[in-house]
């Protein structure tokens, strides 16, 4: 029977991302929802992505057992000293409310010249394993952010976000072309390593 890890996120988008990225992985991934009926509320007060990751983790493991597979993310935007931030998912306040965020977004920047909207996604994955072994992976995707949405895949802030070296946006992107180079994609990539080296022992 293959391990099973439940992976802490009520995010659909994410949660196909990570379904996807882990596909060839000897485990079975659950959803929360698969979990818990109504949906649990999990408090992510934590300064960083990494605290974020491992409130959710760790909360899913403790009143699991089971496995537990979180990340945290989000946009920082070089003209907005960083912001979002760990604030990404409830920027314009309602959690997860994309299109508000991408509103909020172009609104705080809309003074901004093209070439001074560098920003980055950073990614903080984390597997919580036991009490005493915990995974942890990052990753990065710098960028740009454009003046008006383009694209329909994706989801938050992909529809705004122009990654290096090219000249379409996140959500115009293929999913493998996404998740060869998304901050998601590099972290969960790393993490997928440090499991198979895990498993390996």
């Amino acid at each position: 029977m293959r391990r099973r890890i439940i992976v802490a996120t009520a995010n659909s988008g994410k949660l196909r991302e990570i379904v996807d990225l882990f596909a060839d992985v000897p485990c079975q991934l659950l959803s929360m929802r698969e979990c818990w009926n109504p949906l649990p509320s999990i408090e992510e007060n934590g300064s960083t992505f990494f605290e974020n990751a491992c409130i959710k983790a760790n909360w899913v493991f403790r009143r699991s057992a089971e496995w537990a597979l979180a990340d945290d993310s989000g946009l920082m935007v070089d003209a907005l000293d960083g912001g979002p931030g760990v604030k990404s998912a409830r920027f314009a306040g309602e959690q997860g409310n994309g299109e508000a965020n991408n509103i909020k977004l172009l609104k705080a920047l809309e003074n901004v010249a093209c070439r001074l909207r560098t920003a980055r996604f950073v990614c903080s994955a984390v597997l919580r394993i036991d009490e005493n072994t915990l995974l942890h992976a990052d990753g990065y995707c710098e960028g740009l952010i454009i003046d008006k949405p383009r694209g329909s895949g994706g989801f938050g802030y992909d529809p705004l976000f122009v990654p290096e070296g090219f000249n379409r946006t996140f959500a115009e992107l293929t999913s493998e072309e996404k998740h060869s180079i998304s901050h998601r994609g590099k972290a969960l990539k790393a993490l997928k390593e440090q499991l198979y080296d895990y498993l390996a022992r």
